[in-house]
């Protein structure tokens, strides 16, 4: 009854709705898009793109420019350039992923501190905070998110099977490589949107961990999908009243739920493994002789 209430009263904070609403509209985007990029191996080009993010934050907040319309164009362009160099480079991808996230990751800071110093809006990129999440960011937040669930939706099908056998779509016909440029969009879009209330260091694990959470129980890719928007959302949920009732950090909250969670799946998933096993071997055991 204590926390209900608690729940209650903390709604009652516009900020902690605006937080909600975006938060949920995040972590939804993010979980669906993780499963297409954990399952092509490029979830670390989430990673890349946040500390991207970060550089490009840092810079417009030097140079006195909209931040989150400053920093959209160069996380747009940095996804078709990590997803390019993971596919062609010679330089091993998650190498090169590292090399220009670390790069970027280290221009951010030495701009924030060279020009304003670390001050609350440049660690608010970094780490996240529920309360520098504005009205007009909340807009924006809304907008982006359900243009790319919208596109997730429209583009479904082409997305499974590019995610599944690049190869064989492309036999069929299918353009695989614009699909794959589609989920870096929409990946990109997802980091921006998501960076002021996860912050660039955590954003990313959004996109990681609901999908490889959901791929402890289930093998389907509908099952996953949908098993990962529910616990991204749910884990979200309860990261954020758990960051409202102990004052903890919002971002590390959910973090650390999501893995509890991921835990948990762990070890339905084990079990359920083991009872399978042992259905299967006593089906396939020789009927026992006279």
């Amino acid at each position: 009854m204590w926390v209900f209430n608690q729940i209650m009263e903390m709604f009652q904070y516009d900020f902690m709705v605006r937080a909600l609403v975006g938060g949920l509209l995040v972590s939804l985007c993010a979980a669906l898009l993780g499963v297409s990029l954990v399952l092509k191996r490029y979830s670390m080009i989430g990673d890349g793109l946040s500390h991207v993010g970060f550089g490009a934050l840092a810079i417009a907040s030097a140079a006195n420019f909209a931040p989150l319309e400053f920093a959209m164009p160069i996380v747009i362009v940095s996804a078709f350039l990590l997803l390019r160099i993971s596919e062609n480079s010679r330089i091993k991808g998650d190498s090169a992923i590292a090399l220009i996230s670390t790069g970027a990751l280290a221009v951010g800071i030495t701009v924030a501190t060279l020009s304003t110093g670390m001050n609350t809006d440049i660690n608010s990129y970094l780490f996240g905070s529920i309360l520098s999440i504005s009205e007009k960011d909340i807009v924006m937040c809304v907008g982006l998110s359900v243009i790319v669930l919208i596109l997730y939706v429209l583009f479904y099908n082409k997305i499974f099977a590019v995610t599944f056998d690049e190869n064989f779509a492309k036999a069929t016909g299918t353009h695989a490589g614009v699909y794959t440029m589609i989920i870096a969009l929409l990946t990109a879009l997802t980091i921006v949107v998501g960076m002021k209330l996860m912050g660039s260091m955590l954003i990313s694990s959004l996109i990681i961990f609901p999908a490889i959470t959901s791929m402890r129980v289930f093998r389907h890719f509908k099952s996953v999908v949908i098993s990962s928007a529910l616990v991204s959302s749910v884990s979200f949920f309860i990261g954020l009243v758990i960051s409202y009732l102990y004052s903890t950090p919002t971002g590390a909250s959910i973090v650390i739920v999501n893995a509890a969670v991921l835990v948990v799946f762990a070890v339905i998933g084990g079990v359920s493994d083991r009872i399978h096993a042992r259905r299967f071997s006593r089906e396939t055991l020789p009927p026992p002789t006279s």
